[in-house]
């Protein structure tokens, strides 16, 4: 927390919310004892870093990088359920 307070922030964010989903903000607020930028902000951001983990780097042990290289050197198998599904017509389409 310090990190951040030492951070001048001067970018504005504005968002809108039910009065439901800012009645639960502002009592998690309360109980951590912060202010609604400061939870606003942590979390947001601790969401995003978990959402973009396995996007940003994948790192592997020696012997997990093996496996992973011979899973991926194996010949691509016959599917007949999958193919048959991609022939369908989408659902979706209009």
């Amino acid at each position: 927390m310090a990190d951040t307070i030492a951070r001048r922030r001067s970018r504005r964010m504005e968002l809108r919310t039910t009065d439901e989903e800012r009645a639960l903000i502002d009592r998690a607020v309360a109980v951590e004892g912060t202010d609604l930028t400061e939870f606003v902000v942590t979390h947001a951001s601790e969401a995003a870093r978990r959402v973009l983990a396995d996007r940003q780097s994948f790192e592997l042990d020696a012997d997990a990088l093996q496996a992973w290289e011979e899973l991926n050197s194996r010949p691509a198998r016959e599917l007949p359920g999958l193919a048959a599904l991609f022939r369908r017509p989408s659902p979706f389409a209009e």
